[in-house]
């Protein structure tokens, strides 16, 4: 179990993120076209996951317009925002906001949360995910992870899209 602060109090996931160097764990994500997604489907790019509580919320949405931003400038390279919305909100969100350069998945019928560590079990977000970033390489390994410390900030995107370089 991790602990992260929301407003400055300590909350919990229901885990660890997957270590530096080790496989990632396999998911099954939901696309806007209800089609599931897993890793196999990326088979062969890197992997950055930008992991966010709800694309509804305003630091949710500045990490993903930067992601949007920064992907169309990454060589072979996914850029996936996962979040607990319905794949309906996602697709509002990004059509409204203009966002083509990355793919928005759902984990509302999958134990992604869960398989990945991510998963609040308590305070008045507890069901939702934590904020974080994972990146994996061609061959689905960890190469760089980061469980943002405080919910309501934004990741370090500098430190994130250098591994990418």
């Amino acid at each position: 179990m991790a602990t992260i602060n929301f407003q400055g109090k300590p909350i919990h996931t229901c885990g660890e993120l997957p270590a530096i160097g080790t496989q990632a764990p396999d998911f099954r994500l939901c696309n806007r076209q209800l089609r599931d997604l897993s890793l196999k489907d990326f088979a062969g790019k890197r992997k950055l996951l930008s992991i966010v509580p709800s694309l509804d919320t305003p630091t949710c949405q500045t990490s993903t317009r930067k992601f949007n931003e920064k992907a169309a400038q990454l060589r072979n390279t996914e850029v996936l925002v996962i979040s607990a919305d319905l794949p309906f909100a996602q697709v509002r969100f990004c059509e409204t906001d203009g966002i083509k350069n990355l793919s928005a998945l759902s984990s509302f019928r999958s134990s992604f949360a869960q398989d990945y560590g991510l998963t609040l079990t308590d305070s008045l977000l507890a069901g939702l995910m934590a904020r974080g970033i994972i990146i994996l390489d061609e061959n689905d390994r960890v190469i760089y992870q980061e469980l943002v410390s405080e919910i309501t900030a934004e990741p370090d995107y500098a430190s994130a899209l250098a591994v990418l370089a």
